[in-house]
């Protein structure tokens, strides 16, 4: 777990609406890569753990006869429904409101168990081990997130960057030097260095897979703003009755950055973790 922190279930209240048009997505080639890696074919079972709005889930329901979602938040779970409703994929997904450490929550047994960018919430020993139960023999166990060592720059692009550090100064000056989550305070960061944890659990592993991105994004007002709200440490709930003045505040910092309201980002790369059981 997150040291000198306890988990509550307004993490991420009110995040929902705003994770898919806010957050960047994964590289454009991660399911295939998945697919070659794991030698997937359409069959088996996949639960995402910590899915969110069924972001990973939903870009591998291909991949698999049945797609099952885990998320504490019912916002989140609200929002994957609807994305299986729109994406034609209702009939082979599941999509459970708990949290990773009321698993294995009568869900059966897995293939494939994937977290996108969500493990490090949670009590990280425990669901490591719970999820190696719930694997199949030979079932893989996957770790997907942003690249983090990566340099992005917007040099030759269109637009200016997004001012990310402006924005989080803006967001200190509401909410506070030290970084929120939930009722309560990141003094120390999240946790790192899952190969340790999943070694512990008896995985064997990692393999680490770079999915490369670099692709050229055009990003507006609006979608900036959406991240911001998107995430646990500038969820909306936590501005409470400043939120309205904290977002007319974000829009004219990013209009005096950009006149044309539009920004260049670079797309991540994708870093993927396998552990075999």
């Amino acid at each position: 777990m997150v040291v000198g922190w306890e988990w509550d279930d307004t993490l991420f209240s009110g995040a929902a609406a705003y994770y898919q048009r806010g957050r960047l997505p994964y590289a454009p080639g991660l399911a295939d890569e998945l697919a070659e890696v794991l030698k997937l074919d359409g069959r088996g079972r996949l639960v995402d753990v910590g899915c969110g709005p069924g972001t990973v889930a939903l870009s591998l329901a291909h991949l698999f006869s049945e797609i099952v979602g885990v998320d504490p938040d019912s916002g989140m779970i609200a929002e994957a429904r609807r994305g299986a409703a729109e994406a034609g994929v209702t009939g082979k997904s599941q999509w459970v409101q708990a949290r990773a450490e009321d698993l294995p929550a009568d869900l059966g047994t897995f293939t494939v168990a994937t977290f996108g960018q969500s493990f490090h919430w949670m009590d990280r020993d425990l669901v490591a081990a719970t999820v190696m139960d719930m694997l199949r023999p030979g079932g893989a166990l996957v770790h997907i997130a942003d690249l983090k060592t990566e340099v992005r720059n917007v040099d030759c692009l269109p637009y200016p960057a997004v001012p990310y550090g402006a924005v989080e100064e803006l967001v200190r000056q509401y909410l506070g030097p030290v970084r929120r989550a939930g009722q309560g305070v990141l003094r120390h960061g999240t946790p790192g260095n899952e190969a340790a944890v999943f070694t512990r659990a008896g995985f064997s592993g990692p393999q680490r897979h770079i999915v490369p991105g670099g692709q050229a994004l055009e990003r507006t007002c609006d979608d900036v703003v959406a991240g911001v709200f998107s995430m646990s440490f500038s969820a909306p709930h936590l501005f409470a009755a400043r939120r309205d003045d904290f977002q007319a505040d974000l829009y004219r910092l990013l209009r005096e950055a950009s006149r044309s309201g539009r920004f260049s980002e670079r797309l991540p790369s994708t870093e993927v973790l396998v552990c075999w059981k």
